[in-house]
């Protein structure tokens, strides 16, 4: 596969998408309450003991229980599903047999996340029915899609001046599968960036378009290497679960933001530190001191120690992959276990201090 010179850009609405997004939402979980203040009181008393009681089962298996979140979930396989409308979405969760056969053919795969998927199906169907019942679809087309077509066209006009797969393709060492991006623009995702199969993902029309190309160069990486596979690189991660400050971060964060394992959290933070540098040579880049002071309640310490390290040699400019990079700095280098506070400690003191 070769590496690509250029990005192809597409932007769309997708009501499948926002309504997956949208049962964050008609959960009723307080943790996205501020992020949509009324929309649960304004479907809630349309809600039967039985779509409540689906959508508990929903919440509990995968966030209370599997520590996941439900939009990003839903929507990951349902990405693998030729389904559209609620009619469609329905079709697919009764019979997910195709879902199943194509999401196997991506490195989303695995046995245990399809059985997850397969626990909360009757529920989905649940869910779906009422929301076909309720004209969900006649809502979304005349309160939603108007709003979000008009970002798009807000929004789609600076999306050429990027070419974010060169860059992101250039700082992995490896080519993706594709030089297009997709853009789904929703309703409903807040507060959550979300990376699908193939170069596609889900941002939000709330977000300025910057926030939005950042999202790309973020999603785009993800994942970013596939331990699946490689076995050392596997094992040389697994030598960070002896760094204590690091762990602290992994096991007592908000679970609700997601990256509730050690690997997930991990990745999330590999593509941060990287996704950081990219957006400064872009010229889009938050301030890295402010971003993770506050981001996410500030559990985001893998990714300060590496952003410096990365900084400090040049990395994306010398054409070391990164598999190169995180082997070398964690067996001989920086990153050893045990680096990452006095990384952190050092990064905010010196950028406090300027």
């Amino acid at each position: 596969m070769s590496f690509h010179n250029s990005t192809l850009w597409e932007i769309r609405p997708s009501f499948k998408y926002d309504v997956l997004t949208f049962l964050n939402v008609l959960t009723g979980d307080p943790f996205y309450a501020s992020y949509y203040p009324g929309e649960y009181e304004r479907f809630e008393p349309q809600l039967t003991p039985e779509v409540r009681e689906a959508l508990a089962g929903i919440k509990r298996k995968i966030k209370d229980d599997g520590g996941g979140i439900v939009s990003a979930f839903l929507t990951l396989y349902f990405s693998a599903a030729n389904a559209e409308t609620l009619d469609e979405m329905l079709t697919a969760v009764r019979d997910s047999e195709r879902m199943r056969e194509t999401l196997r053919g991506t490195e989303y795969y695995s046995e245990e996340g399809w059985a997850l998927y397969e626990s909360v199906r009757p529920e989905l169907e649940t869910v779906f029915d009422f929301l076909l019942a309720i004209c969900f679809s006649d809502d979304w087309c005349s309160c939603i899609r108007p709003g979000i077509e008009k970002k798009i066209e807000e929004v789609e006009v600076r999306l050429p001046e990027f070419n974010v797969i060169k860059a992101v393709e250039s700082h992995l060492g490896r080519p993706l599968s594709s030089g297009e991006i997709t853009v789904y623009m929703l309703h409903y995702s807040q507060p959550h960036g979300i990376k699908i199969t193939c170069n596609r993902f889900l941002t939000d029309v709330a977000w300025p378009s910057s926030i939005v190309i950042r999202n790309a160069v973020h999603e785009m990486m993800h994942p970013p290497y596939d331990l699946r596979t490689d076995r050392e690189l596997s094992a040389a991660i697994e030598r960070w679960k002896s760094d204590s400050f690091l762990m602290a971060k992994v096991e007592h964060h908000d679970p609700s933001f997601g990256y509730n394992s050690f690997e997930g959290f991990v990745e999330e933070d590999v593509v941060q530190a990287i996704d950081q540098i990219i957006n400064e040579r872009l010229e889009i880049a938050d301030d890295p001191l402010s971003r993770w002071k506050e981001s996410d309640g500030g559990m985001h310490v893998l990714a300060v120690a590496l952003y410096q390290i990365m900084k400090k040699e040049r990395f994306g400019e010398t054409g070391e992959s990164l598999r190169g990079f995180l082997l070398r700095q964690i067996e001989a280098g920086d990153l050893k276990p045990g680096q990452v506070k006095g990384l952190n400690d050092s990064f905010f003191g010196e950028s406090a201090a300027k």
